[in-house]
This record gives C-alpha cells, structure tokens and sequence, in this order.
C-alpha cells in the first residue's frame, strides 16, 4: 500500500517540472486559439483595411486597361509592373504583418512565447508507428475528433445562419450597379468572417481550459518523484555529509598551527568555537588565533582535543568575540576583564580541579551581546 501511494502521481508539477519540460517543447499551447486569433485579425483587416484594397485594386485594373502614348514610347514593363503592385503592397504587407503578429501573440497569451531547440530535437516516439497508432486511437486522439466534431458543428451552424438570413440579398446583387453590389459583398463577407472567428473563439473558450487541465495531469508527479527532485536540487544527505567532511578536513589544515599554540578555546557550544592565546610578556592581550562556526567550529574543537587544550564553554562570550574580532586580532577592551577571568581559571586549572572549583561566571557587556545570527540580542 505503502508502494502505491508512493508511485501515484498525486502532486501537481513542481516549478522545476514544468521549466523542464517546457525546454523540452512541451508547453501549453491551443490549435483553436491560434486560428481564432488569426480570425480576428483577419477579421479587423477586412473592414479597416478592406476599402484600401479593394480601391488599389481598382486603380490596378485601370491602370492596366489604360495607357497613352508615352506608355509606347516609354515603355519599360519592369518599372511599369513595379509601380502597379506597390499600390497593393501596402494593404497586403499589413494584413501579412497583422496575421504573423496574431500567431506570435498567441504563445505569449498562453505564457509558452519563445524559442526552445528541444522542440525541433529528434525524438524517435515521433516516428513510432505503435506510438502513432497509440496517438490516433487512444485519450488524445478521441479529443482531438470530438474538438474537430464540435468545430465542424459549429461552423456549420454558423454558415447555414448566414446564408439563410441573407440569401435573398446575395440573390438580388446583380441588380444594382456593380460598385454598390461589390460593397455589399465586401460587407457580407466581412461580417461572415467576424462571426465565424466568434465561433472559433467560443471554441476556444472550451479548449484552453481543457488543455491546461491535460497538460497539469500530464506532467503530475508521485510523492517519491517529489522527494527526488528535491534530493538533486538540494542534494542528499549523503552528498551534504562527504562536503561537510571535506570543509572539516580544509579547516583542520589551516587552524591546526594556530590552535596548537593556544591558550584555551572557548565554544559556544557547538555552534561557535574561538581559540585564544596569551603569553605573558610576549602579548599585549589576549590575541584571537582561529574562529569559526559549523565545520570550522567542529575542526577547531577536534584539534583543541588532540593538542589537549582547555575548553570551556561560554555562549554570550564565544558570540561576542566571533562578531567583533577577527582572527590575529586582539580581544576588544571591553572584554579584557572576563578573558581575564577565564585565563586565570585555565592557568592554574589543575589546582582549581583539585581543590573542587568550577569554571568562573564572566559578565559580557550588554551592547556586544549577540544571537547566533549576529542580532544584538541585549
């Protein structure tokens, strides 16, 4: 049981996932929603710039079916064909910049805009035949058809709408002159493509929803991948034990002189560990040798044991020292008369065992009293 819940894919995709697997191509994305967005535009296009296009093609056609003389005399064909297809250039450059801005755009609405070389990539599920016919008639195919389905509806319902609402109309054109029947049309058929592209939005409407429901279950994961992902982004135990081992061993070959040539080493207990010299007549004071907290702390008190020097532990003291003296420096003023103390005890400490007494009680200064985050803590 233990097993199963372990292996079911019960978390959604972490953030790390879904970065993943979008370098890899895998991103949201809706077929429906690219061609209503196209729609649109397309849509917008043919009833701002429509006229435009349809009155360069009117001079087109005039100029075509009209020239004088100097057309004869002057004839230069290139220059001639150049000059009439500029004057259609314009409205079609826009409608073809409009409709590569619409496809652009809609990535970047479904928050999956740039380019990712592990989409192109070779991928041999691609050209499985078993993994094909899996594609066609498993889950994902049977959605796709239903999608086709509901569009074939759809558009169909909307175009036997137009036509019956207008089919008297459209039959009648020929009647006016032809200007007037060629606006009406321009009209009918903008507003068919507006509807239409309504249509295709309605659908999409459906689609996105759904395809974001598909891709999250997709890409789920089991409590176990969960606990992985984190193993690698963070590292395991393991891994973090062998790093602490090795800072251990780098801080036990630089601090091994120092501590070795200490007086006493003050801890915090565990977290913090200063080693402190004084040689009367050779220091002016106390003089910090090595400091360090966590591994450096770890291997200042391994050597402090194999060299036999004095621990004691002192918390607020170690602190206060960690955090306002660096290693060579001397103790600050303010603490001269607590090492003091300390040092006393450490110098005549087997007469002090000996006669029963215990380690003295030092008073810190409350301005230099800190946590073991470095935060005042008076």
């Amino acid at each position: 049981m233990a097993e199963e819940s372990a292996g079911e894919r019960s978390e959604a995709p972490t953030e790390k996932k879904l970065r993943d697997a979008a370098e890899k191509g895998d991103v949201l994305q809706s077929k429906e929603l690219g061609a209503a967005m196209v729609m649109i535009v397309g849509a917008g296009w043919i009833a701002l710039g429509g006229p435009l296009l349809i009155g360069a093609l009117t001079e087109l056609l005039r100029g075509s079916l009209s020239f004088g003389r100097g057309a004869i005399d002057d004839f230069e064909p290139g220059l001639t064909l150049l000059r009439m297809l500029g004057r259609v250039i314009v409205p079609l450059g826009t409608l073809f910049g409009a409709t590569v801005l619409a496809t652009v755009a809609t990535p970047a609405l479904l928050g999956a805009f740039g380019f990712r070389w592990g989409a192109i990539a070779f991928k041999p599920e691609r050209v499985d035949p078993l993994a094909g016919i899996k594609r066609i008639f498993g889950a994902q195919g049977l959605i796709e058809l239903l999608k086709a389905i509901a569009k074939v509806t759809v558009m169909g319902v909307i175009g036997w709408w137009l036509l019956s609402s207008r089919i008297a109309r459209i039959t009648t054109m020929g009647r006016g002159d032809i200007a007037t029947s060629i606006t009406e049309l321009g009209h009918t058929f903008a507003f068919a493509v507006i509807v239409m592209a309504m249509g295709l939005v309605l659908i999409a409407g459906v689609d996105v929803p759904a395809q974001m429901i598909r891709r999250t279950a997709k890409l789920r994961m089991s409590k176990q991948d969960v606990k992985d992902e984190h193993k690698q982004s963070e590292g395991s135990p393991e891994l973090k034990g062998a790093i602490r081992r090795r800072q251990m061993e780098a801080s036990r070959r630089s601090a091994r002189s120092a501590v070795a040539e200490a007086s006493v080493v003050l801890t915090n207990p565990t977290h913090f560990a200063i080693a402190l010299r004084y040689r009367p007549g050779e220091d002016a004071a106390p003089i910090v040798v090595a400091r360090g907290r966590g591994a450096t702390a770890d291997a200042i008190r391994a050597l402090a044991d194999e060299y036999k020097v004095p621990m004691l532990s002192y918390p607020q003291l170690a602190r206060a020292i960690y955090f306002t003296t660096r290693a060579g420096q001397l103790i600050r003023e303010d603490l001269y008369i607590a090492v003091a103390t300390i040092l006393a005890f450490v110098f005549n400490i087997d007469r002090a065992m000996a006669e029963g007494r215990t380690q003295p009680v030092v008073e810190v200064p409350g301005e230099i009293r800190f946590d073991e985050n470095g935060r005042p803590s008076a």
